[in-house]
């Protein structure tokens, strides 16, 4: 049996969920239940629309009165699950092929963990997150991401066994945004369990706005910093940060807290810079870590560091 479970907060799930209805009725022979965890969303008219998805076959739709964060949410949903097979898709999820569940069928057959990948579909010329993502895409390939299977990794769109991830669960530490995925590839990569890259990508269609989207890289970079000393191998930004001279960080430093404003405005503006866009997160993780005291940066003779995608 098969669980499609989908996390949201503030997400219109029920085209998702009827899509996915219509799939999985059509595969003969499939035993399966779809669960929605509404983690106590504030758009009455989400709500409404959510609720409707208990009426179509094989739905469940729980809700939170208080917001738990996205590690408990999702632990929470394989709980729940009746399957011994839990797929996950985030609730701002699309379906965009017709043998979607198939290809994680029969990929269920070679791995215990299997992760589809995901694809931005075209958005406004203007807007960051598009821009960022269009970048991203050629490294996003089953092929690019299976070279690095713990790294290249999402809880969205991610097939794995129950027993699994109820032996390694998310880490309920993960309140706010970012990062909670990657904490589980490194569980799971030294618990020696191997992960499989499909291509069976879900499709997004909306784009916050740059402003959001910049406050959400902030608190991104925040949640990184906070788990810094556990994820140094997973993240880019944390490899280059270590690689900095002294007197780099110092005059970056410097220059971040005179140009921060104008970059940000550059990035909430309509021509983001993905340049800036580097630097912005780079300046605003070493601010972090001099408000703290705890800047990491190490000797080195490197003149020119490559920033962070």
């Amino acid at each position: 049996m098969i669980s499609i479970l989908i996390p949201t907060h503030n997400d219109d799930c029920l085209n998702l969920a009827t899509s996915i209805v219509q799939q999985a009725s059509a595969i003969k022979g499939l035993s399966w239940e779809l669960i929605v965890a509404d983690d106590a969303s504030t758009d009455s008219t989400v709500v409404e629309h959510n609720s409707r998805i208990a009426k179509l076959p094989n739905c469940h739709v729980f809700r939170q009165e208080t917001n738990v964060g996205r590690a408990v949410i999702r632990n929470l949903l394989a709980e729940h699950a009746n399957g011994e097979w839990l797929l996950y898709i985030d609730g701002d999820g699309q379906i965009i092929l017709d043998d979607y569940l198939l290809r994680f069928i029969k990929a269920s057959r070679h791995a215990t963990v299997c992760y589809g990948g995901y694809r931005m579909m075209p958005g406004p010329e203007g807007n960051l997150r598009w821009r960022y993502e269009r970048a991203a895409a050629p490294a996003l390939t089953a092929m690019r991401r299976q070279a690095h299977p713990y790294r290249c990794f999402n809880i969205s769109n991610l097939l794995i066994s129950r027993e699994l991830i109820l032996a390694h669960p998310l880490d309920n530490r993960f309140v706010n945004y970012g990062y909670e995925d990657v904490m589980l590839g490194r569980d799971l990569r030294e618990a020696g369990i191997d992960v499989l890259h499909i291509d069976a990508p879900i499709g997004f269609y909306n784009y916050e706005d740059n402003v959001h989207f910049v406050a959400k890289t902030e608190e991104g970079v925040r949640t990184l910093y906070h788990f810094r000393h556990e994820l140094t191998e997973y993240s880019h930004l944390l490899q280059v940060v270590g690689k900095l001279n002294k007197a780099f960080v110092t005059l970056y430093l410097l220059v971040f807290q005179l140009l921060k404003s104008k970059w940000r405005k550059n990035l909430i503006g309509p021509s983001p810079s993905l340049w800036l866009f580097k630097c912005y997160k780079l300046g605003y993780y070493l601010s972090l870590s001099q408000r703290a005291g705890e800047l990491t940066a190490k000797p080195s003779t490197r003149r020119e560091p490559t920033l962070p995608r």
